[in-house]
């Protein structure tokens, strides 16, 4: 069967802040199909994910799916889906969405149901308990801060929500649900999407005896990030039972009967156990997810030791066969990659991820440079932030909309924006930045280009990997064909390793294919790929 999920790169969408095409404010699918030129011709990636366009009261911005058939009038309608995957397959794009499986909105017609009546036919679809001593069924904890359990008083019992209360989670154990669940997959498969981004797909599985969590008095690798209440527990028995293994090789075997053959990609927040994380790959007999998503490198400082020990744990957990590594700098959930890694480093960041051994995903505007923005309070629009007494979690200054030009609303709408622009829109936009021939975004487009034109770094092995000196060294080998790659992350020059021939060099303010020449000395900042069997 086709594995054409390992050599592509994906691009995440954020349908609130991609293009308006009415005019409200707010980023719609019919504004996404009119940039999909730009991602496919102009950019040069290979997939588009969409993140949730469902029908939703949006108290956790579209997770909370009341619908997972239908569009949200926001975004448009089932129309506008078909128009935008067809649109996208004649351009040469695949389309990947996103799939919720852990819960549902509160508003949701099952729940609705489930909420009715324990003797309703639906009465056992969501996780429903009676309380312990006079409050929750255990201790766990919301990630949005509090309990996890909230009373209902119609069914005069608690239910489990491990985001918002108005997120119940669903009982993966009950088999109606999973074929209700796999049934949403079919849907979307038959509409012609060619994968599914499956959203805390560790989650789906809890201890059946709901025993408590312990506590963590350090607060250490609970998360990548600082969350709050959630951290003063070892998360055990809230999420990753081993059971869900079981329940992710049925969508596997679902997914697989289809001749498109798509793809699997997996939220797993499990990189404190490397291990546990890659055992959602599954095994050869009941293969599982196809990418596990790796958020390692949000996490590791942006310096040379600490990225080489990072990938080479990661080689180590995915030379098994069937398993291939994934690499992400950005996503929805997190502060943009410019204000973590710094200016400096930003190409440095991009060659990182378009040139190792795995699947890259790239974040929307990433490829600019756009900046973590202060939102102001009453701007704000994540959950996250307003329900955390005291801590500013929220996760609207990295959804900010996507720059394409120097105007007043940054060429996203005709409206006023939903979220503000933030600074620097007259350079860091996509119509300034395609007339520069050294900008960020053209480093980019000379990566993904490379790598569309050389095997060896989509699908290569990855070999003599080292740091010394803050610089960050490795090859990618495919047969007879060989690439170094060496980049300096520290402040100072050191030696070049590689001279020549250069297919690409990359400085905090050059992008030069092939050049005729190079320094001996490898500056703060630059990169080098080179060939080194003449390709």
């Amino acid at each position: 069967m086709s594995e054409w999920w390992r050599e592509v790169v994906y691009y995440q969408v954020y349908p609130w802040s991609f293009q308006d095409d009415d005019g409200n404010g707010i980023g719609d699918l019919r504004g996404i199909t009119r940039r999909l030129p730009y991602l496919r011709e102009t950019l040069g990636v290979d997939v588009v994910w969409l993140s949730p366009f469902y029908r939703s009261p949006m108290h956790d911005m579209g997770y909370d799916v009341a619908d997972h058939c239908d569009v949200d009038p926001r975004f448009g309608g089932l129309e506008d889906v078909d128009h935008l995957i067809a649109e996208a397959h004649r351009l040469g794009l695949r389309v990947v969405v996103d799939f919720v499986p852990n819960h549902t909105s509160s508003d949701h017609r099952w729940f609705v149901a489930s909420s009715r009546s324990r003797k309703d036919p639906k009465a056992d679809w969501y996780v429903w308990r009676d309380g312990r001593d006079g409050g929750p069924p255990n201790n766990w904890l919301s990630i949005f801060g509090g309990s996890s359990w909230s009373w209902h008083p119609g069914r005069e019992q608690y239910y489990l929500h491990s985001f918002l209360p108005e997120q119940p989670d669903l009982d993966w154990r009950n088999p109606e649900v999973r074929e209700a669940m796999q049934g949403v997959l079919d849907f979307w498969l038959d509409r012609g999407v060619d994968g599914f981004r499956i959203d805390v797909a560790h989650f789906i599985a809890k201890d059946p005896a709901l025993r408590d969590n312990p506590p963590n008095p350090s607060g250490e690798g609970v998360y990548h990030k600082p969350v709050g209440e959630y951290e003063t527990q070892h998360h055990v028995h809230d999420l990753g039972h081993p059971d869900g293994h079981a329940f992710h090789a049925e969508i596997r075997r679902r997914v697989s009967s289809r001749v498109s053959a798509p793809v699997l990609l997996g939220e797993i927040h499990l990189q404190d156990d490397l291990e546990r994380w890659a055992g959602y790959f599954g095994s050869p007999e009941a293969p599982e997810l196809h990418l596990p998503f790796n958020f390692g490198l949000l996490s590791v400082p942006f310096e040379a030791d600490a990225i080489a020990a990072h990938v080479e744990a990661i080689e180590r957990v995915t030379s098994a066969p069937g398993r291939w590594p994934t690499y992400v700098l950005g996503n929805h959930d997190e502060r943009r990659l410019r204000s973590r890694v710094g200016t400096q480093n930003l190409r440095a960041a991009a060659a990182l991820l378009l040139t190792l051994r795995g699947s890259p995903t790239l974040y929307y505007g990433d490829e600019l440079g756009m900046p973590e923005v202060d939102v102001p309070p009453a701007e704000r629009q994540d959950p996250w932030g307003k329900r955390v007494p005291g801590q500013n979690l929220g996760r609207d200054g990295c959804r900010t909309p996507m720059r394409w030009d120097a105007s007043t609303q940054a060429g996203f709408t005709a409206g006023q924006s939903w979220l503000p622009l933030g600074p620097e829109v007259e350079t860091v936009n996509v119509a300034h930045q395609l007339h520069e021939p050294s900008s960020l975004l053209q480093a980019y487009r000379a990566l993904l280009r490379l790598r569309r034109e050389t095997s060896a770094l989509r699908l290569g092995a990855l070999e003599n990997l080292h740091a010394r000196d803050d610089v960050l060294v490795y090859e990618r080998c495919d047969g007879a064909r060989r690439v170094g790659v060496e980049m300096n992350l520290g402040p100072r020059s050191h030696p070049a390793r590689y001279a020549s021939p250069v297919l690409l060099r990359l400085t905090p303010s050059t992008v030069e294919r092939a050049p005729a020449s190079v320094p001996a000395e490898l500056h703060p900042g630059e990169v080098r790929v080179v060939s080194l069997s003449g390709e």
